[in-house]
């Protein structure tokens, strides 16, 4: 299974350049871009939280212009490599559409058709100078042979690719080399960016994955490139149940899991829902509203409702509160209701930005299927009510509309 890495340079998910290019990535630690890059102005509410200099922040009052925003159309360009020590048995074609178009679906989904990917395979292997085994591939890679490959693989896509043209570069390994590692697949960002063809690269996601790949592994590491968090827990040990923290409930938690689509707060981040679609609840009262279940399609005109209620708990923290159905990228989920989760803007990514909050806390579900049980049953039903630990905050299921909208009564302070 893969897992991409905790905050840092490396996550989980030409050139034309001078000789002093070269030097420059040869020198690069690993650290990872910091959040005090430019930023672009919002105008999100009162119950935005702040963006902080957290590794991806979950903060949403401005935008890290060090990130593309993907509510424009972006172009991808996806690199084949192969090395002396082995003859490719898959060719590029097969390994392009291991990948696309479902990544690009998957995305057009989420966004609600706001966002398209436009994915561009160079059909093609592009020979590396050195073996496979001889860069040392792996999760945890050593920054020096990381840097070789890198290098090695830019200069060999050179005098063939215009990186100009493009918003992101996917570096696609031979899968059956054998210094190949499929859970090496990650997002290596760059502190200071490399120039190339007049333009700034400043990530690439070096991609290992065995044919066929990991389920949804690229809209993961996509995730990373758009300024996304993991919102697993890696055990120190590595031992141990890594989706405690979000379990089947979001791609940047587990692409293996049943309901991935992405947070409400993650749509909110990336501009696919804008302000009207999100509700501040009153810090006093009690508000009642209808959630849209946040995988579903527009309604016809593209008009749309309420898909995600905000209370502000701190300077920055909030509950976050939003339907889940079985539709869109959620269609094999589990179980559908009103999911409950807390938002921390101040965490790292991989430290938990996100965590679900569990109305059955005595109960799991689909224990064959998801990739953390305790959790599958997470969401509030019709009739159910439950007052999250600490936050003095109750959420109530009224009903279902008969358009399969949730009717809910949030009352902040109990």
């Amino acid at each position: 299974m893969e897992r991409p890495q905790p905050s840092g340079v490396v996550e989980r998910p030409l050139l034309r350049r001078t000789a002093a290019a070269f030097t420059s990535l040869m020198a690069l630690a690993a650290t990872s871009l910091v959040a005090g890059h430019g930023a672009e102005a919002t105008s999100e509410g009162p119950c935005a939280l702040p963006r902080t200099p957290a590794h991806h922040s979950l903060g949403l009052d401005t935008w890290n212009r060090a990130y593309p925003r993907p509510n424009r159309s972006l172009d991808a360009v996806m690199i084949f490599l192969s090395f002396p020590d082995s003859v490719p048995r898959t060719g590029p074609a097969e390994l392009a559409a291991d990948h696309f178009p479902a990544t690009s679906r998957f995305y057009e989904k989420a966004s609600y058709g706001k966002f398209t990917l436009r994915a561009h395979p160079e059909l093609r292997w592009l020979p590396m100078p050195r073996t496979s085994t001889s860069y040392g591939i792996r999760r945890d890679w050593d920054p020096a042979r990381r840097t070789a490959y890198l290098r090695d693989a830019l200069a060999a896509a050179d005098p063939l690719v215009d990186f100009s043209r493009y918003d992101v570069v996917y570096l696609v390994a031979d899968p059956d080399a054998p210094g190949v590692d499929s859970d090496a697949t990650k997002v290596v960002n760059f502190e200071r960016p490399m120039r190339a063809d007049g333009t700034d690269i400043k990530r690439i996601v070096t991609v290992f994955e065995q044919h066929p790949p990991d389920r949804n592994v690229l809209a993961h590491e996509t995730g990373h490139v758009f300024d996304l968090a993991d919102l697993y827990h890696r055990p120190m040990d590595g031992k141990g149940d890594w989706d405690t923290y979000v379990g089947d409930w979001d791609v940047m938690g587990s692409q293996f899991g049943m309901a991935p689509d992405l947070f409400g707060w993650h749509k909110w981040k990336l501009g696919w829902l804008d302000r009207r679609q999100v509700r501040c609840v009153e810090p006093s009262g009690t508000s009642l509203l209808t959630l849209e279940p946040i995988a579903a399609a527009p309604a016809v005109g593209g008009r749309t409702g309420t898909r995600l209620a905000v209370v502000r708990t701190g300077a920055d923290t909030a509950l976050a509160i939003e339907a889940r159905s079985a539709t869109g990228n959620d269609r094999h989920t589990c179980t559908e209701g009103v999911l409950i989760y807390r938002v921390r803007g101040g965490t790292e990514s991989g430290g938990g930005p996100v965590e679900v909050v569990d109305t059955h806390p005595r109960s799991q579900a689909c224990w064959d299927r998801s990739v953390y049980p305790p959790l599958a049953d997470a969401p509030l039903g019709v009739g159910e009510t439950f007052t999250v630990p600490g936050e003095r905050t109750r959420v109530e299921v009224a009903d279902r509309t008969p358009t399969g909208a949730w009717t809910v009564k949030i009352t902040p302070s109990v």
